[in-house]
């Protein structure tokens, strides 16, 4: 089997309310897509997202659009796709950095090899460890009352017992008082905790995540910016409650460096980020290896992209704090004609050839653009 063709579609799907981060509020999330075909015209799908253009990632989609069809696709086109973990090492000698880009072609390849051999995709990265997975949920109204009321139809509907706040835009101490009323309105039926998107400082954090701790709070992210490893450290060594990296963690490099010098007590891992599926597992193993807790990040993928996170992150024995796979659930729409089920307060991981997910082309066409 060789790869015939490539094709990259830069989709924009609008979302059902506005979500809130520090650097970005997303009322349509663009994702980038890839079809690549073998010459028997058996397809495998990928997907990455980003979030606000160049915002929260030095690539954007535009830019993984181009670099993969001028820099990637030439070095692929008439290879072996079964050899996706070599293929991606040799993309790797010849691209640097463009870690999204990277990642968005070798999930092509997983699925189109997977779907060659009738298998789903986590039988090629060691098999399942779960069927199911604890799946948070953002509450992002700005209003104390609302959020109360939406997390308390969550824990009813048996949908969610895990809520997280975007709190790095705003009046710190006015969004740590708001953050503590919810917990208290949740007790201990639910797990809230927070994500500050790199927007405070040290002293800023001092405060904050005290008062957070004190209040219940069950889970810290990413307080400081990206690169202070050494602040991340301290605070990590200060207090109790866990102290979560993701913006800083990407790369195995990186996840060594944070691991060696104790920037984090949990790792938000990211299939994009870290560069692809086969990455993320060695992001993992460092982890692992390491005695540090992990978390199932997103950036946000639709239907598609969520399948190939969660069919990986369902091959780790250990999701501590479970999976923020919720990026469905927050699109008015979606690129596949099956959807990912969620159900008692987790997500389900897809099953079926491939990544278990039926592409919708017309909605592709629907929702694309050029640049």
């Amino acid at each position: 089997m060789k790869i015939h063709s490539l094709d990259v579609y830069i989709v924009d799907l609008p979302t059902i309310r506005p979500h809130h981060l520090a650097m970005h509020t997303i009322v349509t999330q663009t994702i980038v897509i890839a079809c690549m075909k073998s010459e028997d015209d058996l397809e495998g799908w990928g997907e990455v997202a980003t979030i606000g253009g160049a915002s929260y990632s030095e690539e954007s989609p535009e830019a993984i659009k181009c670099n993969i069809e001028k820099y990637i696709k030439p070095l692929i086109i008439g290879k072996n796709p079964i050899n996706f973990d070599a293929l991606t090492h040799m993309i790797g000698i010849h691209v640097k950095g463009n870690y999204f880009a990277k990642a968005l072609v070798e999930s092509a390849m997983v699925d189109l090899v997977a779907k060659t051999r009738n298998i789903p995709s986590y039988e090629l990265f060691g098999g399942q460890c779960h069927t199911s997975l604890p799946v948070a949920w953002t509450l992002a109204s700005g209003d104390t009352e609302k959020d109360i009321e939406e997390a308390q139809h969550c824990l009813e509907t048996k949908r969610h017992n895990i809520f997280k706040l975007k709190i790095g835009k705003g009046n710190p101490k006015k969004n740590v008082a708001h953050v503590i009323k919810i917990k208290e309105a949740v007790g201990e039926a639910g797990s809230v905790r927070v994500d500050i998107n790199q927007a405070w400082d040290e002293v800023t954090s001092l405060y904050c995540i005290e008062a957070l701790e004190n209040g219940g709070v069950d889970l810290i992210e990413q307080p400081l910016v990206r690169w202070d490893n050494e602040g991340m450290s301290k605070l990590s060594s200060r207090f109790k409650v866990p102290i979560m990296a993701d913006e800083s963690l990407g790369t195995i490099q990186e996840a060594y460096q944070i691991a060696k010098h104790g920037a984090a007590d949990v790792f938000a891992l990211k299939v994009p980020k870290a560069g692809g599926l086969t990455a993320t597992k060695k992001v993992a193993a460092i982890a692992e290896a390491s005695g540090i807790p992990m978390y199932g990040g997103t950036m946000i993928e639709s239907s598609l992209g969520t399948a190939i996170c969660a069919q990986l992150y369902s091959t780790i024995p250990e999701i501590t704090f479970g999976t923020e796979l919720f990026g469905p659930l927050l699109f008015k729409d979606n690129v596949t004609a099956n959807q990912i089920e969620y159900g008692n307060f987790e997500i389900k991981i897809p099953q079926g050839p491939g990544f278990g997910m039926e592409i919708d082309k017309e909605k592709i066409k629907h929702y694309s653009r050029d640049m």
